[in-house]
């Protein structure tokens, strides 16, 4: 009996190292890098990831080509209010964009694949925005706007809307996986579908899905 209660707080020891180390490595598929080839998903996205890449009229050519990794919803689903700031520091709400399509992409400077896929984000903007859509860069870096918006000026990408959330917690509610991770958003608000990891948005399947949207 004594040997046993000698070996509780050894196994005690080791379920709290283990509790630690389980809570490190949610952080870091959170908060490191992230693309479509090295993920897990479970649960509820993993049966949406299973259902054809959809156009939101129900075109299935999105299946095949540069979409291919684009997961559509069933039908549109809301999403969280969340807030983030503009250049001035003033708070917006992401239901003030309705109106417009929205593509959101959510990105930090310290992500390589974000920092690969915002030239053609910009290239998609700038062929494609207008009064019924717009590319919206939400940067979760700490550095906050004025650190975002150096590194798309040194990128050459004045097109994207910017915003920022220096606190990450907005892609908390989103429930992000990964950056850089991109949502296709109606006008109405609603959430047509996401995808996880970079992709070449300015491709002719990009505008095909975005046109689909638009409609």
């Amino acid at each position: 009996m004594a040997a046993n209660n000698a070996g509780r707080p050894q196994r005690a020891l080791w379920i709290v190292a283990l509790s630690a180390l389980v809570g490190f490595g949610a952080v870091y598929v959170i908060g490191g890098r992230f693309d479509n080839k090295s993920t897990e998903i479970s649960g509820a996205s993993a049966q949406d990831a299973s259902a054809p890449a959809v156009g939101a009229s129900g075109d299935a050519s999105f299946k095949l080509g540069e979409m291919a990794a684009f997961v559509t919803k069933k039908s549109p689903e809301a999403l969280p209010d969340i807030t983030f700031e503009d250049a001035a520091g003033k708070e917006v709400h992401l239901s003030s964009l309705k109106g417009k399509t929205i593509l959101l992409n959510l990105w930090a400077t310290w992500c390589g694949p974000c920092r690969e896929e915002m030239p053609a984000l910009d290239n998609l903007q700038k062929e494609l925005g207008g009064d019924k859509f717009e590319v919206v860069a939400l940067s979760l870096d700490r550095g906050g706007y004025e650190a975002s918006r150096k590194f798309l000026d040194e990128l050459k990408a004045h097109n994207v809307k910017l915003y920022a959330d220096p606190t990450a917690k907005q892609g908390m509610a989103l429930k992000l996986i990964g950056m850089p991770t991109t949502i296709l958003i109606n006008k109405d608000g609603m959430e047509v579908g996401r995808l996880a990891g970079s992709a070449k948005w300015d491709s002719p399947d990009a505008k095909k899905l975005i046109q689909s949207a638009i409609e």
